[in-house]
């Protein structure tokens, strides 16, 4: 079974497949999606949205992990996640993907064994429980994670 995770963010989407096969991963592909903060915010998610159906048409993945919203003390910020977010959402029902949406919290803590783990944590328990993948970064380290 082929499965997509994501990071969702307006300046930079980040996503990783692996292939689950029974208790055993492997590494397909990671990335990153980045829209231009000069443009306007319609057309930046309209260009989210063209890359997910893009990805989504590429690895046909069946199944996707959704990192749910982060509530930042600033509100614009959260906004701007939340748009993108329903834009990922969109694309993957869209597309028939069904999907799993879950805490950072406890993503961070099953993976690495605390709830507040850092992102070079992360991207350090992702590389290891996938040898040899090249991560684009902590954004698709997360969306591994994820």
């Amino acid at each position: 079974m082929i499965l997509l995770g994501l990071d969702p963010g307006l300046g930079t989407t980040g996503w990783g497949l692996i292939r689950a096969e029974g208790n055993r991963l492997s590494h397909i592909a990671n990335g990153r999606i980045k829209t231009d903060p000069a443009e306007p915010l319609p057309l930046r998610l309209a260009q989210l949205d063209h890359m997910m159906a893009a990805l989504l048409a590429d690895h046909a993945p069946q199944a996707a992990a959704v990192e749910e919203v982060f509530v930042n003390t600033n509100a614009q910020s959260t906004l701007k996640l939340a748009h993108a977010r329903g834009v990922c959402l969109a694309a993957l029902a869209r597309a028939g993907v069904a999907v799993g949406e879950y805490a950072p919290r406890l993503v961070k803590k099953a993976l690495v064994g605390t709830g507040g783990a850092d992102k070079v944590q992360v991207q350090a328990m992702v590389a290891r429980l996938l040898p040899g993948a090249a991560i684009a970064g902590a954004d698709a380290a997360d969306a591994l994670a994820v």
